[in-house]
């Protein structure tokens, strides 16, 4: 099977031979070139903060009490049961998020229609429609993942998070405080889930556990978090939740981060690229080819290099917010093939 192939590919947790000598400089020195990039950008955030948000931050003071007001019901109802609002943040909240958006996707996967959507597919001649067995047998992964896995990390987040202090009080934070947190959050699993990620790339790991979430070389957005449970644990769930945790976040900003990163993932793993959403041409590649662009937000790809193939790829030159109803693939066609 070519699912092997990717595996195989990779010594250790780091890339074959060729992209060691792109990168002398080694593991070693891209950790530190990495730890400078992200220390410099956080110092950035910190000094420049207050003006890149001032004009979003006006519209957010604007409706403020709006939000305030909104909040302060909801926690006046669950007084008394901070547990349960934590909850229905934390795992109800994120679970709509994720299972409304690829709810509006599985309607394309499964039926092949409509035309006008399908027509931005990445790889034309996969999943059209998909595979219903192959569909049935990731949806049980994927209930089983949310309901063993995803649930009980959230139960246990909450007690550390009210060891900190109370994570549902009834002050919303700052439209400029939310913004620091996600991005810090961001950051966060970028790390966590690119070394994590590659680790699970290793041939020691890859058969046992990530060649699961790789038999699908063309992926649907349900499949984000279609992987063995120890993998959801570690590489999945783990760079998403950290982040909240070490900034203290609110309630509101912690739902917030869960929901918008499984929006996230899920259209990163979408097999299309439609208008005006995020690009989901980085981690496509990903599963087609196995050992290029492991991380989230791309950074330490390009870091460490492993993005190195990409760039040299039509899939790169698409990667990029589509502003027009033309499919990128029809703008940015393929290469002819070459017949020997």
């Amino acid at each position: 099977m070519t699912v092997d192939t990717g595996a195989h590919k990779m010594n250790g947790v780091g890339p074959v031979s060729n992209d060691r000598q792109e990168n002398p400089g080694g593991l070693w020195d891209s950790v530190k070139k990495a730890a400078v990039v992200i220390g410099s950008g956080l110092l950035f955030l910190a000094a420049f903060g207050n003006s890149l948000t001032w004009h979003l931050q006006r519209f957010w003071g604007a409706s403020g009490d709006f939000w305030q007001d909104l909040w302060t019901k909801l926690y006046l109802k669950y007084e008394g049961h901070e547990a349960s609002l934590f909850f229905l943040g934390t795992m109800l909240a994120p679970f709509l998020a994720f299972w409304i958006t690829n709810g509006l996707l599985l309607l394309v996967d499964i039926t092949g229609k409509p035309s006008f959507i399908t027509r931005y597919r990445i790889q034309m001649d996969k999943n059209n429609p998909v595979d219903p067995e192959k569909f049935r047998h990731a949806l049980k992964q994927v209930v089983f993942n949310q309901v063993f896995i995803s649930a009980p990390m959230v139960v246990g987040i909450y007690f550390i998070m009210t060891w900190r202090g109370n994570p549902g009080g009834p002050e919303l934070p700052t439209f400029h405080r939310a913004l620091i947190e996600m991005a810090v959050c961001a950051l966060v699993e970028e790390i966590l889930f690119y070394y994590s990620h590659r680790l699970f790339h290793h041939p020691a790991l890859y058969k046992h556990y990530h060649k699961q979430h790789h038999e699908w070389t063309a992926p649907i957005g349900m499949v984000s978090i279609y992987a063995h449970p120890l993998e959801h644990m570690l590489s999945n769930m783990l760079p998403a939740i950290v982040g909240p945790v070490i900034v203290g976040s609110h309630l509101s900003t912690t739902s917030l981060w869960y929901s918008l990163a499984l929006i996230s993932t899920s259209i990163s793993h979408c097999g299309y690229h439609l208008p005006l959403l995020p690009s989901p041409e980085f981690h496509d590649f990903h599963h087609l080819k196995f050992n290029q662009c492991f991380g989230v937000l791309g950074v330490l790809d390009r870091l460490h290099g492993t993005d190195s193939k990409f760039r040299q790829t039509k899939q790169y030159e698409r990667h990029m917010l589509l502003t027009s109803l033309t499919p990128l693939n029809e703008t940015i066609p393929d290469a002819p093939k070459k017949f020997q």
